[in-house]
């Protein structure tokens, strides 16, 4: 009869080592593999907001407009604007979608959009974009967006003067595609931006000169008089601050604010578009483009390309990427 024999606690214990050493060197592994992919998803969802767009341009001959708003004495409704995502539904596989709303009504009651999560307007790499935004009054429950569409470095729009800035976007914009005078393919479309980012609001510029420092941005954010940390939460939203971005500070600058002991990491919109319809103030924002890959920010291209741009930069070229016609010339790659 053969004795039976088992493990000894020793030999227990150098097995269990060495699994616990092999599993903290396949964690990381699978880590990057995990972000490589989610980093794909992310740049075909940039692809398809791209060709989208063109798409649209090719159907309607000029470019979607931010939002379209009332220039009469009239306020404009305060969600009444359907912003670029919504109308390019049709052009995403979203025809079915995009027939049961209409554009022309406010978007707050239509219920074809109650709770709707559309995956292409979200990077699967930001853990707040799952989260759902309920207003109350019975109106409709949003996701978030992670992309914005580019509406230039600071200045956006005037509707006393219908004045715009020099992004590709902008209220009651139509332009065309021979517009982007810098070529598409060195023009900014659209970046990823942080669902849930806070923002302050409606306090108008201290200073209307573009913010060149965090110092000076950080003080554009305190002058703001509302505060909210609901930006990027309204995908059918089309002001600036929902589902726009702006080249003023480079990709995922972090611009402080200090709120109840808190720092927070905050955007500026100077004035809500449409409020206040001819008698609003000009709207300037800063409206920074952040992501939770490392490194830097994915970005589609006018030309419906997409690239990396790295956290550092240089602001100059950063913000000449942004100018549909400021005649810049790029740095070769």
């Amino acid at each position: 009869m053969n004795p039976q024999r088992g493990f000894t606690l020793v030999e227990l214990l150098v097995v269990t080592a060495i699994i616990g050493i092999l599993v903290a060197l396949l964690l990381p592994a699978i880590q990057a593999a995990r972000e490589a992919a989610r980093l794909s998803q992310c740049q075909n969802n940039l692809r398809q907001l791209g060709l989208a767009v063109q798409n649209y341009e090719s159907n309607f001959k000029h470019l979607p407009p931010s939002v379209e708003i009332g220039l009469t004495a009239t306020p404009t409704a305060n969600n009444l604007g359907w912003g670029i995502h919504g109308r390019i539904l049709q052009f995403l596989e979203e025809g079915a979608l995009y027939s049961q709303v209409d554009i022309d009504v406010a978007w707050d009651f239509q219920t074809a959009i109650d709770e709707l999560r559309i995956p292409v307007f979200s990077c699967p790499s930001d853990t707040n974009a799952p989260l759902v935004r309920d207003p109350g009054g019975g109106k409709v429950k949003l996701y978030s967006t992670t992309y914005g569409f580019n509406q230039g470095t600071w200045f956006v729009f005037d509707p006393a003067t219908k004045q715009a800035g020099n992004g590709v976007f902008f209220p009651n914009s139509y332009l065309r595609m021979a517009q982007i005078e810098d070529g598409t393919s060195k023009t900014l479309l659209a970046a990823e931006v942080r669902a849930w980012t806070s923002y302050t609001r409606n306090g108008g510029p201290t200073d209307t000169m573009i913010p060149d420092t965090v110092t000076a941005a950080s003080a554009q954010v305190a002058s703001g008089a509302e505060y909210r940390d609901t930006g990027h939460t309204e995908w059918p939203d089309g002001r600036v601050h929902h589902t726009g971005f702006t080249a003023t500070m480079p990709p995922n600058a972090v611009v402080p604010y200090e709120r109840n002991g808190e720092q927070l990491d905050a955007d500026f919109n100077s004035w809500q578009e449409g409020k206040d319809g001819a008698n609003g103030r000009p709207t300037y924002a800063m409206i920074t483009s952040r992501s939770d890959h490392p490194g830097g920010v994915q970005v589609a291209m006018v030309d419906g390309s997409v690239q990396s741009i790295a956290n550092d930069v240089d602001l100059a070229t950063w913000r000449a990427m942004a100018t549909r016609a400021g005649g810049e010339t790029l740095p070769q790659p």
